[in-house]
């Protein structure tokens, strides 16, 4: 083999060598920070036992929210219609925070319940991730909810 193709081969090969090595530290690395969602009916259903770390997603339930008030705990209870998951928060709440309003909150089970790092509010749903959307479409229709967009329409 002549020593130019050598050099060539060589080359190529190291650089396959790194694009590996960035693809691989790239799909670790992303894997890591994913966050995935999941109704109060689907953790109890365990789907969410393999996750750490996940977000729980649904609705305040009306009448459910205690705060401490020596602290900045807040204890509240989110609901997809079908099954509650109680959540305790510590911190600052957004203002659009309260019953009866969509939630998504980031954080991990300890004994029963859901501890959160993070809570999100929402004022109204023009944007709410698809599984979410889809598990509290089911809700309302179980339930017989009627939205006020669904009340607008003749």
């Amino acid at each position: 083999m002549k020593p130019k193709r050598r050099r060539r081969i060589v080359l190529v090969s190291l650089i396959l060598v790194a694009v590996a090595v960035a693809s691989g530290a790239m799909v670790y690395g992303l894997s890591k920070n994913m966050s995935y969602l999941f109704t109060p009916s689907q953790i109890l259903a365990g789907k969410a036992s393999d996750y750490r770390s996940f977000r729980l997603g649904g609705m305040v339930a009306p009448g459910s929210i205690q705060r401490d008030p020596h602290s900045l705990r807040v204890d509240f209870t989110v609901t997809d219609g079908d099954h509650t998951m109680p959540v305790r928060y510590t911190g600052i709440l957004p203002d659009l925070f309260r019953a009866n309003q969509a939630v998504i909150a980031t954080g991990h089970m300890q004994n029963g319940t859901f501890v959160a790092s993070e809570v999100l509010a929402k004022h109204d749903a023009t944007y709410m991730p698809r599984e979410l959307q889809q598990a509290m479409a089911q809700a309302h229709a179980k339930f017989h909810v009627r939205l006020p967009a669904q009340e607008a329409r003749p």
